[in-house]
């Protein structure tokens, strides 16, 4: 096996007082990062990295909406805690905050100020919310005033657009108002997930703001893309998302390129199936209901399978699978000895780009007049 040694030894990452080492994150990804997904890259990665949350609205949370209060459920063994919020107005957001510590829901809160969808920049949510200084600096306040020891840490993006960048003037603003770290994913929202992340902005954040660490986020597609990231960038971790979609051994890839450990084998699409069918069952495990664990686990199929030979019939019989035994059985059916395919190590998810970032009326004209940013911008989506 060939070694993937760091060309330097890397510090462990500090988020507060929980240390993270090697310092890789999984991104939070709606729909995506649940418990049982996160149980399985934690034992990929022998529980070494922090795994958050999938997107939680402040506004649901504050309601205590029953969907919400399923999805910030951690398994007993997830240690530190890590959940991510999405919010636009300070007062909500300083609520949601404090009812995490007052009822121990979470040793670790993440701000989401990258999802890109227009559902969400419409109302002037997600990435295009820093544009408003004022209002970053207040969301920012009052969820740091009311977390008492927990650290709070954030997630954003270059800026709007290529006119209109605002990553600089955000990580300063989140040192003012004492975050503890920055993840900077190297896209616009206009760029959504298209075209190639900008690693020298991440090298920029991290000189404009050396009091805390930051995060890369964006291309990460195999562990020599992490390892490559901080050496380029010099930032102190990586956040992995889309690279991990279908793969969720990627984190033990990770722990071992970090650790300058031999490379784990590629796994055969016998090991891939087998983990395909541990996801469905820890999704109806945590669903209640075998059947809908199976249904919530059809997106993942696509992603798992990308690049082996299966047939066009067989990909669409496997996405409508509704019971385990049904999906043991049709994956049986495959040619379980392939070989890892050449190439599937790359991009994988949405891949669109250059789109037009909607806004509310007259959004651009002031960056620091806030007016019209309501509560109906919280919307239950996310993305980053």
């Amino acid at each position: 096996m060939t070694a993937l040694a760091p060309s330097s030894p890397h510090a462990p990452l500090a988020i507060g007082p929980h240390t993270v080492q090697p310092p890789v994150v999984l991104a939070p990804m709606a729909g995506i990062t649940n418990a049982p997904f996160r149980t399985l890259c934690r034992e990929f990665s022998g529980g070494k990295g922090l795994f958050v949350s999938e997107m939680i609205t402040t506004r649901a949370l504050v309601e205590r909406n029953e969907k919400t209060m399923q999805l910030i459920h951690f398994d007993a063994t997830e240690t530190p805690r890590s959940i991510q919020l999405y919010g636009v107005d300070p007062v909500t957001v300083g609520k949601a905050v404090r009812m995490i510590v007052d009822e121990d829901l979470a040793d670790h809160i993440d701000l989401n100020f990258g999802c890109p969808v227009p559902k969400v920049t419409r109302k002037g949510g997600g990435s295009v919310l820093p544009y408003k200084r004022p209002l970053l600096r207040a969301i920012l306040h009052e969820a740091v005033g009311n977390a008492g020891d927990l650290p709070v840490t954030m997630k954003m993006r270059k800026g709007i657009d290529d006119d209109h960048i605002t990553f600089l003037d955000a990580g300063r603003i989140a040192v003012e108002e004492g975050v503890t770290a920055i993840a900077l994913h190297g896209r616009t929202a206009a760029q959504h997930y298209g075209g190639t992340a900008d690693w020298d902005a991440i090298a920029r954040l991290k000189e404009h703001v050396p009091e805390i660490p930051v995060l890369g986020n964006g291309d990460i597609w195999c562990a020599e893309d992490a390892l490559r990231m901080m050496r380029e960038t010099g930032c102190d971790g990586v956040v992995v998302g889309r690279g991990c979609l279908g793969r969720p051994w990627l984190f033990g890839d990770l722990v071992a390129a970090f650790e300058g450990g031999g490379e784990p084998a590629a796994p055969t699409l016998r090991e891939v199936a087998e983990v395909m069918v541990r996801h469905a069952t820890l999704l109806g495990e945590w669903i209640g209901d075998e059947s809908r664990g199976v249904v919530d686990f059809r997106k993942h199929v696509a992603w798992y399978l990308k690049g082996f030979s299966v047939g066009s019939e067989m990909r669409k019989r496997l996405a409508v699978t509704s019971s385990l035994d049904e999906l043991g059985a049709q994956l049986s059916e495959l040619d379980l000895d392939q070989s890892w395919p050449v190439g599937a190590d790359g991009p994988r998810g949405r891949t669109s780009g250059n789109n037009r970032v909607v806004l509310p009326d007259g959004w651009l004209k002031d960056p620091y007049d806030c007016a019209g940013v309501g509560e109906d911008a919280e919307l239950d989506t996310s993305g980053g």
